[in-house]
């Protein structure tokens, strides 16, 4: 690196480059694309942001369908059972 400038973030706190690295590598290592590939080792903080905004959507898009699953499961049960007491505490 150049120089060791910070970036100004919200209000008064400032974040260094360094910082910023540490985080990007952070999220590269939580990102089961990034890490499952071997010749990502080098990738991108663009890249990684990228695909952690693509993980999280799917992972948001998961929990919509397995709740949309659970409520239609809730339909097909009688719902005083035990088991549609189980699924109300899971939605």
């Amino acid at each position: 690196m150049s120089g060791r400038r910070s970036r100004q973030s919200t209000g008064s706190s400032r974040i260094s480059d360094d910082q910023i690295i540490e985080l990007v590598s952070k999220l590269h290592q939580l990102l089961p694309e990034i890490r499952n590939n071997r010749r990502s080792n080098k990738a991108s903080a663009n890249k990684v942001l990228q695909e952690t905004c693509n993980y999280i959507r799917n992972l948001h898009k998961e929990v919509d369908d397995l709740s949309e699953r659970l409520s239609q499961l809730l339909s097909t049960i009688d719902s005083e059972s035990p088991e549609a007491a189980i699924i109300r505490s899971l939605i």
